[in-house]
């Protein structure tokens, strides 16, 4: 729950996080690097980008000189994650991508070039979606829901993708328990009256209007 004693309490959290964490890249892309032995590296991580969301979320409620910098700078994060998405060749994007040598939102390594039907840049387009009523959010969250559908859908189920940026991606063979949970759950939530609970349990979305609540009244209409 968001109240003025846990806006206080949590201000100086994402103050820290945008002295020392967020940086624009040459191209102008708001990222969040990651600080290694002193170091700030240019690199942003997959499950970073659930920030955008976080920083959406704090300015609902945040001081009036501070809600529209933090809704701002959420939808900033969220661009930047959707063109790691964008430049890939599958539409999804890698888990982690640098902002160097020229590079914007692109992995470099191997090792860093998989998708594994994280829910994070998802996450943010809901939340962003949910305090700004802007369209493209529910765009965004429609594409991503293609490509899934399209490059990782298997006789089994759902199976992460080893390489974004191949046209003949391979599987690693795992539908990870956080995609009905969590993927599918923020992937749906713009666009119809239903939402999962952590255990994948499809529920309805009840206004208050229409329930009664043990010892309430009826609602008058």
């Amino acid at each position: 729950m968001c109240t003025t004693h846990t806006h206080t309490r949590t201000l100086p959290s994402p103050q820290a996080i945008e002295r020392h964490l967020i940086r624009k890249s040459n191209g102008g892309l708001t990222f969040i690097g990651e600080w290694k032995n002193g170091h700030l590296e240019r690199k942003m991580g997959h499950l970073a980008c659930f920030a955008g969301g976080m920083f959406a979320l704090g300015a609902d409620g945040s001081p009036d000189d501070k809600a529209g910098h933090y809704l701002q700078l959420g939808a900033e994060i969220a661009h930047t994650c959707h063109e790691s998405y964008d430049r890939t060749v599958l539409k999804l994007g890698p888990e982690a991508f640098k902002f160097d040598s020229g590079l914007e939102a692109v992995a470099v390594r191997q090792n860093e070039k998989y998708y594994i039907l994280r829910p994070e840049v998802i996450e943010t387009y809901w939340y962003m979606w949910r305090f700004t009523h802007d369209p493209k959010y529910r765009q965004w969250g429609w594409e991503a829901a293609q490509a899934i559908d399209k490059y990782c859908r298997v006789s089994g189920g759902f199976s992460g993708v080893k390489d974004v940026y191949s046209s003949n991606p391979t599987y690693d063979d795992v539908q990870q328990s956080f995609f009905l949970a969590e993927t599918l759950n923020d992937d749906l939530m713009p666009f119809e009256s239903w939402v999962f609970n952590t255990e994948a349990h499809p529920l309805p979305v009840l206004h208050l209007g229409n329930i009664t609540l043990p010892g309430s009244e009826p609602a008058q209409r």
